[in-house]
């Protein structure tokens, strides 16, 4: 695009032509044609000397824009060379590093490898010496059994496991002949009179998470008393009771009365929950369900502590009235567990799907090597696997230190059994501290009352099962394991399988 200036210029060149000319026509005498000519010479040479002038200016400008790229180009050249020297200083240093660097690894490999060769040996003498003292205890114990029992029977295997709680809260006279087991009807009579008379005890156990061993969660097991108050386990009377068409009072009141001992667990510790047991005649009889399907609707706030426990063989054998029943139970966020797993043949997608949070596994089923090869998936993995679909895996009836060194190598986070804790019942408000005699009807009636209490209160402690008069709360039941048992399960979860 032609410039102003330029345009202002070659109009002055047109006039002081032009101007010329007329001078020389006008002054000189010279004709037009003439004065013409010297008029357009004027405006050639104009023309001429200005085009040259601008060629030169350019060609001035042009050269210090050259030299000024030159110099940027060398500027630029140099900061390279500076880079690339610093990247090669940089690149030397790292080399250095990583080469003394490999050179510490090695020598801490080599010292960790040592130290680990250590351990193990430490491991093996530990768990030598651990042996040899349960031997000790043992055959020590020994004279005294045979003493009692007239030399009838005979000690176990030194090698044989045996559970610390019941090894010490064990009496002698236990070890006498059983007597007769009563018979059915008897077995009968008594659960009718003991669910009459309210002689329904409620016992429980703690769940520890592991290798914490806290408390997490309390399992209520069902005891009954009979006239003479002779304790009758759930195994004698539940599969009678269920005939008799009378586990569902039963539940009834065992839910009733978790539900009392939850609320007063909970005034110490949030997180505490309570497993309850329910039979499966109680999920499929329509009116005994909707009876407690009512009561655990009016302590629906309870329902993320509440875990409501059915067998295996129960969630084998659903139909369509107890799959109802599991999904109104569901929906009030009530959460459920499995228990009295005879198999490993689980389907963790199916059971979440049913509100199934907790299974519990025998810890002598998952440590059997013959059930990696009988089911779908190995005991090692299944923890991994039920964790997939939020599902925590307890391992129960745990009775020695070795059992829990072999399930924390598969994973398990909870456990329970009398290593930890056997179940304790729940001590009346107004017995006496020793609790050796146990409570009478009135007494009982006076159990049920005191849970319907001001909540700030203690909560009930148990009476020890050795019967020696020491009492253990029930949110923090004893755990009578010897101090050698757990130095040597961590040296052996140190040295590892090997």
């Amino acid at each position: 695009m032609i410039r102003i200036s330029t345009i202002f210029i070659a109009i002055c060149m047109v006039l002081v032509a032009a101007s010329l000319g007329l001078v020389l026509y006008s002054m000189a005498g010279v004709s037009g044609t003439e004065s013409a000519i010297v008029a357009l010479t004027a405006l050639t040479f104009l023309i001429l000397y200005n085009a040259v002038s601008m060629r030169l200016r350019d060609r001035t400008d042009v050269g210090s824009q050259i030299a000024d790229l030159s110099r940027g180009t060398a500027d630029l050249a140099r900061q390279v060379a500076e880079f690339g020297r610093r990247l090669a200083a940089v690149e030397g240093r790292v080399t250095s590093a990583n080469s003394i660097g490999a050179d510490r690894i090695q020598a801490v490999v080599g010292e960790i490898n040592e130290l680990g060769g250590l351990v193990k040996q430490l491991a093996a003498s530990v768990a030598t010496h651990d042996d040899q003292l349960s031997s000790g205890a043992l055959i020590a114990a020994a004279p005294a059994n045979n003493a009692e029992s007239g030399g009838q029977h005979e000690l176990p295997p030194p090698g044989a496991e045996i559970g610390t709680m019941a090894a010490t809260a064990a009496p002698a006279a236990i070890i006498a002949e059983p007597a007769a087991s009563p018979s059915q009807a008897q077995v009968l009579a008594a659960v009718k009179s003991a669910i009459e008379e309210n002689r329904l005890d409620l016992y429980l156990q703690p769940m520890v998470s592991l290798p914490q061993r806290k408390v997490r969660f309390y399992e209520a097991v069902t005891r009954m008393r009979d006239g003479r108050d002779q304790i009758i386990t759930a195994d004698d009377f539940v599969g009678i009771a269920e005939a008799a068409g009378l586990i569902g009072r039963i539940d009834h009141m065992v839910m009733l009365r978790c539900v009392q001992v939850l609320r007063r667990l909970m005034v110490r510790n949030k997180e505490v929950g309570v497993f309850c047991n329910v039979a499966a005649a109680t999920l499929a009889h329509p009116a005994t369900f909707a009876q407690c399907l009512d009561f655990l609707e009016a302590n629906r706030a309870l329902a993320p502590s509440f875990v409501l426990e059915f067998k295996q063989a129960t969630f084998r054998n659903l139909g369509p009235t107890e799959t109802e029943h599991l999904a109104a139970l569901a929906q009030r966020g009530f959460r459920f567990s499995m228990d009295h797993v005879t198999d490993l043949r689980i389907e963790p997608r199916e059971l979440a799907d049913r509100g199934v949070r907790f299974i519990k596994v025998p810890a002598a089923l998952l440590l059997d090597q013959r059930q990696s090869s009988a089911s779908d998936i190995h005991p090692s993995d299944l923890s991994d696997l039920l964790g997939r679909f939020g599902i925590d895996l307890i391992a129960e009836r745990i009775e020695g230190e070795r059992a829990v060194v072999d399930l924390l190598d598969y994973d398990v986070r909870f456990g329970q059994g009398f290593l930890f804790a056997p179940p304790r019942p729940l001590r009346p408000e107004g017995a006496s501290a020793t609790g050796g005699a146990p409570a009478s009807k009135g007494q009982d009636a006076k159990i049920q009352n005191s849970f319907k209490e001001d909540s700030s209160k203690t909560p009930d402690r148990a009476p020890d099962s050795n019967g020696t008069g020491k009492t253990a709360s029930i949110d923090a039941p004893a755990i009578d394991t010897p101090r050698i048992s757990g130095v040597a399960a961590l040296a052996r979860r140190i040295a590892g399988p090997g």
